[in-house]
């Protein structure tokens, strides 16, 4: 399938560009994921399918390092308390070995990934995320500077994104991962792809597990009330939501273990759980 191009205007220099898709792969998941996955998003890279972006998260490395170093950070719906000390750590692990981790496995199957904080080039321009202040240094995205991502995505790089955020003060914030991959995915008008370990929004029916290919705004609300969507699902999915309602022209749930799901996606085939605000959604 051929998919319609981006006319991205940096300086002079009219750069042309398939759509984008903004992956956003989880530190739970970074440890699970095959070479096969990269190996796909360098396929989907080389053979003009797309335009990829990836923002990671590190979740489980951050609490290993912090339990070593006896430092508490509990959370509070969802979102880690983050103190100063508990912010270098996030910044260390995610920004250091996560990110480069990624970009030598770009690098291995044949890609040219590079990777970038949100620090860097104030690519993500941050403000605190609770004005209470109860939550520390967590911050959300008041605005994506993206022309650095363009310039070196138009010259083949793959971006690999760490999302620690930066105010105009110079002040760092830690950001939710999901939330720092629809800001991007929003900028950039492209498509959001969550990354998991299942293959989308599952429920039992009449006795038989499904896959919804589907889901409206109005039907996640429901399962999240039922319970059919529960805990770490939840952030993810409302995230694939607000991506959309500020830009992102769509959103997904895929397998991450199964690469084959984000080429069959990229090529309109039925894959993972799609999020929609408007059109009637079903399951198969």
């Amino acid at each position: 399938m051929i998919m319609s191009k981006l006319m991205l205007l940096i300086g002079r220099e009219v750069i042309v560009m398939e759509s984008v898709i903004v992956l956003k792969v989880g530190g739970s998941i970074l440890e699970k994921l095959p070479d096969s996955f990269y190996e796909m998003i360098v396929e989907l890279k080389n053979s003009g399918i797309c335009e990829p972006v990836i923002v990671h998260g590190g979740g489980p490395e951050i609490n290993r390092l912090l339990t070593q170093l006896e430092v508490k950070s509990p959370f509070v719906d969802g979102l880690r308390v983050t103190t100063k000390e508990v912010l270098d750590v996030a910044e260390m692990v995610m920004s250091g070995s996560i990110n480069k981790r990624i970009v030598a496995n770009l690098q291995k199957a044949g890609g040219t990934g590079f990777g970038i904080s949100g620090v860097d080039y104030s690519l993500l321009e941050a403000r605190p995320f609770d004005s209470t202040g109860d939550l520390g240094y967590v911050g959300e995205v008041a605005n994506v500077n993206n022309a650095w991502l363009k310039m070196n995505m138009s010259h083949g790089g793959i971006p690999v994104i760490s999302p620690i955020g930066m105010d105009e003060s110079g002040q760092r914030y830690n950001i939710n991962g999901d939330m720092a991959a629809a800001a991007v995915a929003q900028s950039l008008k492209g498509k959001l792809a969550l990354i998991s370990d299942i293959p989308g929004v599952m429920e039992t029916i009449d006795g038989k597990q499904m896959i919804h290919t589907k889901l409206t705004k109005q039907q996640i609300e429901s399962k999240i009330a039922s319970g059919v969507i529960y805990g770490g699902m939840i952030p993810k999915i409302r995230s694939a939501l607000n991506s959309l309602s500020a830009g992102a022209s769509e959103s997904v749930i895929l397998n991450g273990l199964i690469p084959a799901d984000l080429k069959n996606y990229m090529e309109g085939k039925e894959a993972g759980t799609k999020v929609i605000i408007d059109k009637e959604a079903h399951h198969v």
